[in-house]
């Protein structure tokens, strides 16, 4: 008789989560934070409706889940698309990726965003892991830049701090920009082309 196909309990783990990270992201988009509830997390992904409760206690456990799982898909694309890349290439590079990720995972982007902005509000729970994620997209923007100088490759107009600031608030200025009219998701790629013209300009790219 063939080997046992049972699954080990890391490997169920994983694969309801994956199915609850869906189910959430979904909802969110659709129903906004307010109204979602854990129980419909749980049987939109197709499980006991007391599960999600189960495996993050609460809404805030739920959302802090959807921010990291969607930040750390973001991350492994930018890493992987700007690796031995510096200065204007990789600025570039960053905002390719970006583009493209907003029109092959719509959702999970509106999702992130939607949590993100609600960050900002007093008190928010989420807001030391909003700001950390913020400061890590500046320090690889800095860096990227830092490291384009000492190769000679670019020229920045402004110290690097206040570009990858620059970078930061373009970005999320362009997802708000689209957030609202989410149909219109050609618009992305417009704005994100925009504003490598811009940063161009800003590094002064050597020929």
């Amino acid at each position: 008789m063939g080997k046992s196909l049972r699954l080990t309990q890391v490997e169920r783990k994983e694969i309801s989560d994956s199915k609850m990270l869906e189910a959430a992201i979904d909802l969110i988009v659709e129903k906004g934070t307010n109204e979602l509830a854990l129980k419909e997390v749980s049987e939109r992904a197709g499980y006991s409706r007391g599960l999600a409760g189960y495996r993050f206690g609460n809404k805030v456990g739920l959302f802090d889940f959807v921010l990291r799982s969607v930040g750390d898909e973001w991350l492994a694309e930018l890493m992987s698309v700007t690796k031995n890349k510096s200065g204007y290439e990789a600025v570039a590079s960053a905002l390719d990726a970006h583009s493209q990720f907003c029109e092959d995972a719509p959702k999970h982007v509106e999702a992130f965003y939607r949590l993100w902005f609600e960050s900002l509000t007093p008190n928010s729970p989420l807001r030391p892991l909003v700001v950390g994620i913020h400061d890590r997209r500046n320090k690889d923007v800095k860096g990227w830049i830092d490291q384009g100088v000492e190769a000679g490759l670019i020229i920045p107009v402004l110290p690097a701090h206040l570009i990858a600031d620059q970078f930061s608030a373009s970005v999320i200025g362009i997802i708000y920009q689209w957030i609202n009219n989410p149909a219109n998701i050609k618009e992305i790629r417009g704005l994100h082309n925009g504003l490598k013209q811009v940063m161009q300009l800003m590094l002064c790219k050597r020929h």
